[in-house]
């Protein structure tokens, strides 16, 4: 399901989209909410100074895509994301295999590939 999220409604919609069995209490959903806090670091160090922590940023995406299911995933990172770290995380995203439409319109990060591609 396809929604407009604002900053009103994005909470709503992970706890909606949230499927952790073993997630015993609000807290272990709120860590989960805050590796886009790591994903934007990660990424805004990598677009300062051109270091790419790619596993530790796979790792993150890897886990927050398994919690909120690929699309819910895609949808609150793309719009907690500024715009200049969309490529990164679209490249990172297709890398993985869990991007749906790789022709939507948002750039991909070619220097973020070819290093994913060297794992």
């Amino acid at each position: 399901m396809v929604m407009i999220l604002t900053e009103n409604n994005y909470i709503s919609f992970a706890m909606h989209n949230y499927n952790n069995p073993q997630c015993r209490s609000v807290a272990e959903f709120e860590d989960d909410l805050n590796r886009i806090k790591y994903l934007k670091r990660l990424v805004g160090r990598y677009l300062r100074t051109g270091v790419l922590r790619d596993r530790l940023i796979l790792n993150h995406l890897i886990v927050f895509c398994n919690v909120f299911g690929i699309e819910a995933a895609q949808q609150i990172l793309f719009f907690k994301l500024c715009e200049e770290m969309q490529p990164v995380l679209k490249s990172c995203l297709v890398f993985l295999k869990s991007y749906p439409d790789p022709e939507d319109g948002v750039d991909i990060d070619i220097k973020v590939l070819e290093l994913l591609e060297t794992i």
